[in-house]
Parts: C-alpha cells; structure tokens; sequence
C-alpha cells in the first residue's frame, strides 16, 4: 500500500510552524509496512488544496491529510476533499452532537461557526476525535481513499494509532512491516562510505542509504517483510554485510552519541583525556565531553592570540588569522598539552573563519585533519569537535585491540 501526507496550512509554508505532524506519521505508518513516497504542504486555498488532493490520488492508494478541520474561514480541508472527490458536503447531527458535547466537557460555549464542523463529504465514514472539536473522516472512492485528521498534533496522533492505523492494517490484510536500522560511522566521509558500499545502495528490499551530518556519516539499513522476525532476518544479513565493508568506522547503532561510545572506551581502559579548544563555542565541546563527567577541557577559549603565546609564537600573527597553518598549530598545542598533563589521549582544536587544524594524540600514534570552510561557518565548531573525537575514538581503540 502506498500513503502519501498531505499537510494543510499556510502558516506551514511560511516557516511559522514546524511540520512535525508528517514526520511522526511517516515512522508509523512504515512500522506497518506502508510505502510512503511523497510528503506534500500546500497553503489555506481551496482550489490549491482540491488539486493537491487529486494529485496525491494519482500516485497513491491513500491520501492522508493534516491540517484545516477547524471552524474558522481558512479551515478548507473538508470542502477541498468534497471538490476533489466529486462529492457534495453532508450535514451530520449526529457530528453537531458530538461537537456539543465536547464543548460541554471542557466547560466552554460552543459557538454557531462550529456548526461547520459537521458537515463531511456525503458517503463518507465519520472518526470521532475524542480530544478535539473537530470530526474527521474517510472518503473512499474508486480512485484511492483520503483519510483526513487534524492539524493538532495531540488529536492527530490519538486518532492515527485508535482508527486510522488498525483501518489500514485491514486493508492490508494485517500483515507487513518495515523496520530500519541505522549504524553510526565516526572518522569517515560520506562520499568514502558510498565508494565501499555503493553496489548496497541500488538493493530494492532490504533497502540501504545514507544520511550526512555535521561531521559523521548515518547507513540505514531498511527491511520490508511480512514479519518482524523476516524484517530482523534480512537487516541482520545487510548489516553483516555493511559492517564488513567499513565496520572500523562503525561506533554505535540508531541515536547513539560518539561521546558516549568515546568516553566509555576511555573509561574502560582507565586512560586520561586532555583537551584544547581554541575559537568559538568551545565551551560547547567541553560539554559534549563532560557529559558523564568524565573530563575537564584543560583550555577552553575563543582567544587565537593566548594560543599563540603558550606556544611561543608571536601573538601578533592573530592579527591575520588567514596566515596560520591551523594544522600545525593543532600539531603543536597537542604535543604541549600531553607533555604537561601526562594524558593518555590528547584533542586539540583550533578554530576560526579562516580554518580548522584538529588534532589527536593517543599510545604514542598522531591524527590531523586540517579544513578551510573559506568564510565564516557556524558548523565549524561542532563538525571539528565531532572529527576530534572521531579521531581519538579510532586511535584508542585500536591500541585497545592491539
């Protein structure tokens, strides 16, 4: 089966509000093993909205709208899904007596525009919403079914998991699900990840992909099968698979932090962390890695030029930051904070608009990475931090192994 979410709403399209009604209804629907291939937004217009509608029935088998239940002029949804599916707008009173009744539950008036709230497309099946005001339904026609649900996330999802999921589990005869697993890689680009598992990508089912952030690298692994024990089967055998190919890389599974992963190695090994950060949020960093109280960052700061005096350098060179080799600076500030703090493994960050220069020191081996975002980049500071601790992460736990 395939669903595709429609979201309704001007505010939507401006930036106003956030979507998160579609991504929420996507992680549900997948887990019953429905296809979704289109998430589309359209503005409080009712010949917009009308279109998108018989667009969507186009490509999918069902439309799920969000959005535009309300009893106010800009609410269109339910004329918009009449006008798409040729159908004229119904009165129901046993809806209005609904509506009434849970106006009297919350202690308010219910006011004459609430009365358009119980009119639905003629023929279609009502779904009582137990927490709002506003009724929903599902129209079904030869072309594909339109399920619409309110724009409120707390009704939305109430209504998805008691009526719209076990409506479409039926259909589906009650069976399918999809489940993903996602590996988190460290120390890896995402182009160098796809040279490995490129062929992986163009599998049909179980499907793999990836996802880039700041400075690491996401593989999803995601498997279409009648059962879960089929769906954990054939990511097990992907996995396998994935993991043979760039498993060094591979730290932790779904939503797992490098940090935790990092400073739980250190811990284990009873081996001693030493940072430096120079430029901008680097008290930000030194959170990251404190956050199981593991470690101090021994110099925090947004100041190249008290960089350069501890490293003996003139402190003048700040001046024209473009001028600084960052690498050998990152070079030089490591060596100097493992000589005086004895520290099993050393980061030392050095950033700024004009460059990166990140280096790693731990059991006697040495990691750097030098970058220039060529301008000002206000992800420099979390993609360093996350490439130190990469960095780190891979020397000890090779040492570990070795």
């Amino acid at each position: 089966m395939n669903v595709e979410v429609l979201s309704i709403g001007t505010e939507l399209l401006l930036g106003e509000i956030v979507d998160t009604n579609s991504a929420y209804i996507a992680r549900q629907l997948r887990d019953i093993g429905v296809n979704i291939f289109y998430l589309t937004t359209v503005g409080d217009n009712l010949e917009r909205i009308a279109a998108a509608i018989r667009s969507s029935l186009l490509r999918a088998d069902v439309v799920l709208t969000t959005g535009g239940l309300g009893p106010t002029v800009d609410d269109m949804t339910r004329q918009a899904v009449a006008q798409a599916t040729g159908r004229a707008l119904e009165f129901s009173p046993e809806l209005l007596e609904q509506i009434a009744e849970r106006f009297r539950q919350l202690g308010s008036q219910m006011s004459e525009n609430n009365r358009v709230q119980a009119y639905i497309p003629a023929g279609s099946i009502p779904v009582h919403n137990r927490l709002g005001t506003a009724p929903c339904f599902i129209v079904e026609t030869d072309g594909g079914t339109v399920i619409s649900l309110p724009g409120v996330p707390r009704e939305m999802k109430d209504i998805l998991a008691t009526t719209v999921i076990p409506y479409l589990r039926e259909r589906m005869g009650g069976r399918g699900t999809i489940k993903a697993l996602v590996l988190r890689t460290a120390g890896i680009g995402e182009s160098q990840i796809d040279a490995r598992i490129a062929d992986l990508m163009t599998w049909t089912n179980p499907t793999v992909g990836l996802a880039a952030h700041t400075g690491q690298t996401d593989i999803r692994i995601t498997a279409r099968a009648d059962t879960e024990v089929e769906a954990d089967r054939m990511i097990a055998e992907a996995e396998q698979i994935v993991r043979e190919r760039v498993g060094e890389y591979i730290y932790g599974t779904d939503k797992q932090p490098l940090e935790e992963v990092f400073l739980a190695l250190l811990r284990d090994k009873g081996w001693k962390l030493a940072v430096s950060y120079t430029g901008p949020e680097g008290d930000t960093f030194a959170a990251r890695l404190g956050q199981g109280g593991a470690v101090a960052c021994e110099t925090c700061n947004d100041d190249l030029a008290a960089l350069l005096e501890r490293l003996g350098i003139d402190p003048v060179q700040a001046a024209e930051p473009a001028a600084l080799d960052y690498c050998q600076l990152s070079r030089a500030e490591a060596k100097r904070l493992e000589a005086e703090t004895g520290a099993d493994v050393v980061i030392a960050i050095v950033t700024f608009d004009a460059g990166t220069g990140i280096t790693a020191l731990a059991a006697h081996e040495e990691r750097s990475r030098c970058y220039g975002f060529g301008g000002a980049n206000s992800d420099a500071p979390f993609w360093a931090g996350t490439w130190g601790m990469s960095m780190a992460w891979q020397l000890a736990r090779h040492a570990v192994t070795d």
